[in-house]
């Protein structure tokens, strides 16, 4: 997939075990030209609520 997406390892990586703090708009858009997704389909927001 790095090769194919142009996204660095260590970020898939982190994207992979839930522990990015933040994603840049770039590879957002390289991730959803990879999957031929929408952001919507990657991203949910959740409540501060519902993370306890």
């Amino acid at each position: 997939m790095v090769r194919e997406s142009g996204i660095n390892r260590n970020t898939i990586t982190r994207l992979y075990h839930e522990t990015n703090n933040r994603i840049d708009f770039d590879t957002l858009e390289m991730l959803c030209r990879y999957l031929n997704c929408e952001i919507g389909e990657l991203l949910e927001i959740i409540d501060d609520d519902e993370e306890e």
